[in-house]
């Protein structure tokens, strides 16, 4: 107890009252000759080492710079049609600018006309930042699809779990809103501005990320009503459908958001595997395939109300309403002591998800010590009901009952934070904040066994609570800039059985996460960083559960309450010239999780589930490289990685260097017509105990503005129907050669039609539950 206690009041102990300096830089743009501004972007650099401090959108002629300190900044504005804007500023108030920009003489010859291009991806030290309201990219039908087309983003086949190519599976922050897949789901693309992939987030972030996904949404800037209607049809192995209407509506210094969106959906996927056990003489070959109708309403509303200049307050609330009806049928061949049969599984599923969200935000300015204060309560949760009826057909005779299967499983997670922020007048910033949380999770679990006459019941109860804290010191020494964090976590973990007597699981552990990053500016176009961060992954929350999918006879798929976190220290160093960065990292797991397989021989069952491996390691050199010319915009990312994964229980082979790459190209047309390709890939993966094989995926896109407020964009996704996983691998005597085929190729159609808009808006919200991106 007195190691936790030692630990927070490390964070706190530097609690002091000094002077702070944070401004804000408004800009409002005009025309030359009254012409119409269109869409572009603005820089801000630092004066002294010409690196990039911020990157605006213009909205509706207007951007804003918040939370800047005081000093010497370099202002570049590139619009369409205007000539590009630069201006030296110095800051040491709040301050607005009016800025007149000159319209472009255009020259043209044989028809072509030459002009200046906005910028779709922005480089800096290896984090990308992608302007996804001026680009084709804002036509995608949902967030989940978008994620998929940008530089080192893995989705995984059942679109449930997302991971960044060297760096796992990354937070994901919508507004400084930490949020998770569910919460990802309920936001239209449509609102979003941009997105940045940060690989080195500070510790201000919760100590699970190695990567962050940072989104931001636009910003209502007139005291009106404004409405985007979509839609997108979409054709896949059967037809999709996404209808969505989101509303804006502001007056003074309330603001209120709505979305409403109803999909229907027909997923498919299909997955098999080969699995040898030769100490028992056992070969079990199946190919299973599912075909799913999900309907969809995802809900959303949010009030802001702007107190005063500083402080503000708002309130949101989301949630998702999702009902699956899926018939899964499986194929399996099974040898056992030369005993053959062929059966073929009908798995009847209907099941419910359901998912709330809601938090409320207070922010503080604190004049008389100029501090800014944030505090926060957040309230989730996940409801999962599922029934299945299951028959077996052995050797082509006929249909058997077999087992009916009620599961249930329900999660709340409760949250509170608190977060206070400091800038002294030698650009030194400092930070500080605390999280509290509690989550509890419970399970029932029915089988009723129609051969056997066995019938199985239990209930599982989990709890979670999790204190954390953190403080943060960054500023400059002369030319070189830094950045020294800690943070500290207590976990406790308890759970059993309902008719148990004593605890199936009693964890209780402290964590220290120290986090160091140096930036050496070597010239004005030059600049070399080194990082050093330790880290944690936490098993999701519906691991805690027994819900168990079955395949066939012979194998189930099951989760595993016994997970241990992931620990991880890693270090990097980044040259960055110009646009272009180099980055080199290296980082060492303990107790990894991947999938394994494990075989029960007292019920003649096997069991595919997650564990923790014992350990991981890896190397990433990986290069980003940004081109333009006139209308080609191209962005090239490369990463050559080499990692090992170890575990007693498994056959290690051998680790071999293998490649990512990625390449987009989008070429602004005549008469405003977008057109994109995108291709990425993966070589042969060698990674100790995994052999995963080769992919390349190409995507394509041509879009066009019709009437101003109509945009209509046609997808062709998956071209060359590359998207199959194969992944091989020996554990616990087991040999597994196994492959899962995706419905990734698509054909769709988007239509927006937006009208109104609003201006001024300060609409912001900021998540405080830390581990939402666990609720799955």
């Amino acid at each position: 107890m007195l190691k936790k206690y030692y630990s927070f009041a490390l964070f706190f102990s530097c609690l002091i009252g000094l002077s702070q300096n944070n401004f804000t830089l408004k800009i409002e743009l005009i025309g030359s000759g009254n012409e119409t501004i269109k869409e572009g972007n603005a820089y801000l650099f630092d004066a002294k080492t010409n690196q990039i401090i911020k990157t605006e959108s213009i909205v509706d002629k207007q951007l804003i710079f918040t939370s800047l300190n005081e000093g010497n900044y370099t202002l570049l504005i590139t619009c369409e049609e205007f000539e590009e804007f630069e201006q030296k500023v110095f800051l040491n108030k709040n301050l607005t600018l009016k800025i007149e920009l000159t319209k472009i003489n255009f020259t043209e010859l044989n028809e072509i006309v030459v002009k200046g291009n906005k910028k779709t991806f922005t480089n800096s030290n290896g984090n990308i930042k992608v302007d996804i309201a001026n680009s084709i990219f804002k036509a995608i039908p949902n967030p989940i699809d978008l994620l998929s087309k940008l530089p080192g983003i893995q989705i995984s086949g059942d679109q449930e779990n997302i991971s960044i190519i060297g760096r796992g599976n990354p937070l994901i922050y919508i507004d400084n809103q930490r949020v998770g897949i569910n919460d990802l789901n309920t936001l239209s693309v449509e609102d979003i501005k941009t997105l940045e992939i940060i690989k080195n987030p500070s510790s201000k972030y919760e100590a699970e990320g190695r990567a962050v996904i940072l989104i931001t949404r636009k910003l209502s800037k007139k005291d009106k009503f404004e409405t985007t209607i979509s839609e997108v049809a979409s054709v896949k192995k059967r037809f999709n459908n996404y209808l969505g209407i989101n509303s804006n509506f502001k007056k003074n210094k309330t603001e209120i958001k709505t979305n409403f969106n109803y999909n229907q959906l027909n997923p498919w996927e299909s997955a098999a595997n080969n699995l040898e056990i030769p100490n028992d003489n056992i070969t079990s070959n199946f190919i299973a395939e599912s075909y799913s109708k999900r309907r969809q309403f995802i809900l959303g509303g949010g009030l802001y109300h702007q107190i005063n200049e500083d402080d503000y307050l708002s309130f949101n609330l989301s949630g998702k309403i999702q009902k699956d009806n899926d018939e899964n049928t499986t194929n399996t061949f099974h040898d056992q002591n030369n005993v053959q049969n062929k059966i073929e599984t009908l798995n009847n599923n209907d099941e419910n998800r359901n998912f709330l969200n809601s938090f409320v935000n207070y922010n503080k300015k604190i004049k008389p010590l100029d501090i800014n204060l944030f505090t926060g309560f957040q309230f989730s949760n996940f409801n999962q009901k599922s029934n299945s009826i299951i028959q077996n057909n052995y050797d082509n005779t006929q249909f058997d009952l077999t087992q009916n299967r009620n599961q249930k499983f329900n999660v709340d997670v409760f949250s509170g934070k608190t977060d206070l922020e400091k800038t002294f007048k030698n650009e030194m910033k400092w930070e500080v904040g605390a999280l509290y949380l509690s989550a509890e999770a419970k399970t029932d679990f029915e089988v009723l066994d129609f051969i056997s006459n066995n019938n199985e019941n239990s209930n599982y109860n989990f709890k979670e609570k999790n204190i954390s804290g953190y403080t943060q010191l960054s500023g400059k020494i002369k030319k070189i800039n830094y950045l020294f964090g800690l943070r500290t976590e207590n976990t406790s973990i308890k759970g059993k059985y309902a008719n148990d007597d004593f605890l199936l699981i009693d964890k209780d552990y402290t964590n220290f996460f120290p986090k160091i990053q140096l930036d050496i500016p070597i010239d004005s176009t030059k600049t070399i960083r080194f990082n050093y961060a330790k880290s944690i992954s936490r098993p999701n929350y519906s691991s805690t559960s027994q819900i168990s999918i079955y395949t066939n006879p012979y194998l189930v798929y099951s989760r595993n309450i016994n997970l241990n976190p992931t620990i991880t220290d890693e270090i990097s160093g980044t040259f960055q010239y110009k646009d272009k960065s180099v980055k080199l990292n290296f980082y060492r797991s303990k107790d990894p999780v991947n999938f394994a397989f494990s075989y029960d021989s007292t019920v003649n069952l096997i069991t595919f589930n997650s564990i923790n491996y014992t350990k991981e390691s890896g190397i990433d050199l990986e290069f980003t490289l940004p081109f333009k010319h006139n209308i080609w915009n191209s962005t090239n990312s490369f990463n050559f990685i080499v990692n090992k994964i170890e575990d007693k229980s498994a056959v290690f082979n051998e680790s071999k260097p293998y490649l990512y790459y990625y390449s987009n190209h989008i070429f602004e047309l005549p008469k405003e017509f977008n057109f994109s390709i995108t291709g990425w890939g993966l070589t042969e993966r060698k990674e100790g105990i995994f052999k995963r094989n080769s992919l390349f995926i190409m995507n394509l896109a041509l879009s066009k503005t019709l009437l101003k407020n109509f945009d209509c964009t046609i997808n062709f996704n998956d071209v060359f129907r590359n998207m199959n996983f194969n992944e091989d691998l020996t554990i616990n005597n087991i040999i597994s050669k196994g492959i899962y085929y995706t419905d990734t190729r698509e054909i769709s159609l988007s239509i927006r039609y937006k009208f109104g808009k609003i201006k001024d808006s300060n609409y912001q919200e900021r998540d405080i539950d830390q581990n939402s991106n666990r609720i799955r």
